[in-house]
């Protein structure tokens, strides 16, 4: 595949943005005992300086990725950038555990300008003989953030505290600005779509909808989250149903009705998402404590996971533009249910050799879905909706991430209730595990039907 020199630096711009946004949320979780120390924070107003981040970027994905169709996505990219990168330098120079959140509110809005436009930017500059190829790229780039951050974030937060985090993260993220401003030696001209008549108010229901949602399920099994839950599902349905009546909607609601491979493509990375994001936060509590590992050992354990998918990533993307992604994609929710399976038997007396094993499967069933899956999401659609479809991936992943995380803290609220785990507590602690691993695998389980329902363009 030769690239020209924009191709070319449009290439590295995503790839550095797609390693930069994941390396910054894996680095950022070693870095919150410190933060806590800094500002005295509770464990509540901790959890909300990645909570915050989190939601703000679900929110703001689909009405970018719209405005992004409108105005032009280089534009988007670029303000995406920047605002990430003003709302890393801010949190570097935090004050309080209040301005850190609010700067890391910030970053979230920079992270869902990146996140809507990155695969959008790819998707409108490669053909799609040579689409699956980049995206493996983009994808490998996410895995190897993965990868580095409890590893590069560890030494840095160590020798240099946690604000050396914020300030890392403006070199690849100016690089990246560099390289996508250089890509066009005449910047190219927005789509024929303007501002005007820009669906505020169901960007508004959607934001709303998603907001109380994603809170409502984190807080389950309390009453009020059943009501924040209930009253997200109303919102969302109130969306798709004043969607399908504007003549400029934020969101092509005729995309998932009428487009088979865009609907069951996107479940399935909902699903995906869903059952495997909680993995890595309770395999870091029980190597912590079941296992008595120091961060640093449990880190080098767990990388295992991404360090598999940065290598398969490229070689399955590479694959999607011969083999038909559908059929890739559910061979890798296969091993994912393999690798889910065997971590659901752990015990105290495990050896970590399992644990290795289990991870392994799982980065080779998420190394075979991920590139193929969204390959098959780009192609589903017209160019003149990549933005959206790019919204909509991400808004999948960052919603499968607080469902996971959601549904494993109900069950641990549930099976061990809110106590501080203590050796006297591993028993239910390991329960509440395998119980989650358990759901999770059966969830992956059906995700695969769900994979194989979808048809791919040109009935491939």
């Amino acid at each position: 595949m030769k690239l020209d020199r924009e191709r070319k630096f449009i290439l590295l711009a995503s790839t550095l943005a797609s390693f930069l946004t994941p390396f910054m949320g894996s680095a950022v979780n070693l870095a919150l005992p410190d933060m806590a120390r800094t500002f005295r924070l509770s464990a509540v107003t901790l959890g909300w300086t990645v909570t915050a981040y989190l939601l703000t970027t679900a929110v703001f994905l689909v009405p970018v990725g719209r405005l992004a169709d409108a105005v032009g996505r280089r534009k988007v990219f670029v303000a995406g950038i920047s605002v990430f990168l003003a709302g890393a330098l801010l949190s570097g120079l935090a004050f309080s555990g209040v301005s850190l959140i609010a700067f890391r509110l910030v970053q979230g809005v920079g992270g869902a300008m990146i996140f809507s436009t990155s695969i959008a930017l790819l998707a409108s500059h490669f053909p799609p003989e040579n689409r699956g190829r980049v995206l493996g790229i983009n994808t490998a780039a996410t895995y190897t953030g993965l990868s580095l951050g409890p590893v590069a974030g560890g030494f840095l937060v160590h020798y240099f505290g946690w604000r050396s985090l914020f300030f890392f993260a403006l070199i690849p993220g100016l690089l990246a600005l560099y390289l996508v401003t250089r890509a066009y030696k005449h910047v190219p001209p927005a789509p024929g779509e303007s501002l005007s008549g820009f669906d505020f108010k169901g960007s508004a229901i959607y934001g709303a909808g998603l907001v109380c949602f994603m809170l409502g399920f984190s807080r389950l099994p309390a009453a009020y989250g059943f009501w924040l839950t209930a009253g997200g599902v109303a919102l969302l349905i109130l969306f798709f149903y004043f969607e399908g009546r504007q003549p400029r909607p934020v969101l092509e609601t005729a995309l998932f009705r009428k487009n088979r491979a865009f609907a069951f493509s996107n479940l399935a990375a909902l699903i995906n998402y869903s059952s495997t994001f909680a993995v890595s936060y309770l395999l870091s509590l029980y190597l912590q404590y079941v296992h008595g590992l120091p961060p640093g050992s449990a880190g080098l354990v767990l990388v295992a996971q991404p360090a598999v998918q940065a290598l398969f990533s490229p070689a399955a993307g590479r694959a999607s533009d011969r083999v038909e992604p559908r059929i890739l994609a559910s061979a890798g929710m296969g091993f994912t249910v393999i690798g889910l399976v065997a971590l659901s038997f752990l015990g105290q007396g495990t050896p970590l050799v399992r644990v290795v094993l289990g991870l392994v499967f799982l980065g080779m069933g998420f190394g075979l879905f991920s590139s193929p899956n969204t390959n098959a999401i780009m192609g589903s659609v017209e160019s003149k909706n990549y933005g959206v479809a790019s919204a909509m991936l991400a808004t999948m992943r960052m919603v499968g991430q607080m469902f996971s995380l959601g549904l494993t803290m109900m069950i641990i609220s549930v099976v061990m209730g809110n106590v501080r785990i203590m050796p006297e507590n591993y028993p239910l602690f390991l329960k509440s595990l395998r119980l989650s691993l358990t759901v999770f695998a059966g969830l992956n389980f059906l995700g695969i039907f769900v994979s194989l329902a979808r048809r791919s363009p040109g009935g491939r």
